[in-house]
């Protein structure tokens, strides 16, 4: 089976009531838009992403520069931005089956989105719901009062996305019967019968107003961890200094079995740490000829792959770099740069330090140079 997996994020998100919309809003460094792909990205099944977006927010959607997502503008009408991306679809080879989800759920969890990719190989449609578990009212409006009646929850489930279709069907149903279409796109089946329902999650809540965010950044800061990373290197004559990643101009440079860079040790041992994953001499030992001399940029960007694969993703970097020569200062911009690149985070999730020990010690006496690293990572599952 292959899947498109189509994301809208057209809505003017009134309700939320802020200057940055909803699929903009950022939790570690990353916008709703980017969890919702990054989760979507685990599947090998889904060949193809298409992000459905308001015009008016172009700017902002360029500045996230998605890789291999294809942008699709919306309409007025949630359905009429889910036809926008359905037709252009219906044109692409390839592509049978298509996921239909909304951008302001962004914690579905991956065995929910397995679950539902699953369950289509014997459905022509599956949609995640929920039992409705609170008491139901209805406001009755006579000519002579207005009253309330309590309902029965027994036959009432709410729906949620990811929704799951084969791409003809749903296609038809939104170009033939658009005016019978309420609030999600299983409200165009009119035979319950082609449908296969499956447990929802509480978690998989909608983003409406500002307070919904709230909860989420606190579900989030719930699965955030640190960790803490240390290293310190030998100046010595005939080699280079590298720190954070940048070669730096200096009659000694640092010693060690890699390229001696403590600042790229201490960051990748703090990562490691924060995401429960030993250490850089486990990982890269001192012993083995083929990490003798290798610059630790490379060293970083394995440990970077290897978190993502377990859904990682770094929320902050608190570096103090400990050293009587250079002055960090006139570095600082350059090394954020580069560490930012490494780890695929934005500049303002790293802080940098300078750091002296007033000239005493070894690292006083120029003869050696430290590092110290905090690292927070939040898991997305």
């Amino acid at each position: 089976m292959s899947f498109c997996l189509i994301i809208l994020a057209g809505g003017k998100s009134h309700r939320f009531k802020s200057n940055i919309g909803k699929p903009y809003q950022k939790i570690a460094g990353k916008s709703l838009i980017e969890i919702n792909v990054i989760k979507a990205l685990k599947f090998k099944q889904i060949k193809k992403i298409i992000l459905v977006y308001n015009k008016k927010d172009a700017k902002r959607v360029k500045s996230i520069k998605l890789k291999n997502v294809k942008l699709v503008i919306g309409g007025i009408t949630r359905q009429q931005s889910t036809f926008n991306a359905l037709k252009y679809l219906k044109n692409q080879k390839g592509i049978s089956k298509v996921l239909i989800h909304d951008v302001a759920r962004p914690n579905f969890s991956i065995k929910l989105l397995g679950s539902i990719i699953k369950n289509m190989k014997n459905a022509r449609a599956v949609v995640p719901k929920i039992r409705v578990q609170d008491a139901i009212k209805q406001i009755i409006d006579s000519s002579k009062e207005e009253y309330i009646v309590g309902k029965r929850r027994d036959n009432l489930f709410l729906t949620q996305t990811p929704q799951a279709f084969t791409l003809k069907e749903i296609y038809y149903l939104h170009k033939t019967f658009s005016g019978k279409y309420k609030d999600d796109d299983i409200s165009l089946y009119m035979d319950l019968n082609k449908v296969k329902f499956i447990e929802g999650e509480k978690s998989n809540f909608k983003i409406t107003d500002y307070s919904d965010f709230e909860n989420l950044k606190n579900i989030y800061k719930s699965k955030q961890s640190v960790g803490i990373g240390f290293d310190v290197h030998r100046l010595v004559p005939k080699r280079k200094l590298y720190l954070a990643g940048l070669t730096i101009k200096s009659k000694l440079g640092t010693l060690g079995h890699s390229d001696g860079d403590p600042v790229l040790h201490s960051l990748t041992d703090a990562i490691l740490g924060a995401c429960q994953m030993g250490d850089i001499g486990q990982m890269f030992s001192d012993k083995s000829k083929k990490f003798k001399n290798i610059r630790s940029t490379i060293l970083l960007q394995k440990v970077i792959k290897q978190i993502q694969s377990k859904n990682y993703f770094i929320n902050n970097i608190d570096i103090n770099i400990i050293a009587q020569t250079p002055k960090i200062k006139n570095y600082k911009n350059k090394m954020m740069n580069i560490i930012a690149k490494l780890c695929k985070i934005s500049n303002n999730q790293i802080n940098i330090k300078g750091k002296t020990t007033e000239k005493l010690g070894v690292i006083g006496e120029e003869k050696a140079i430290a590092c110290e690293v905090i690292c927070s990572v939040i898991k997305y599952d």
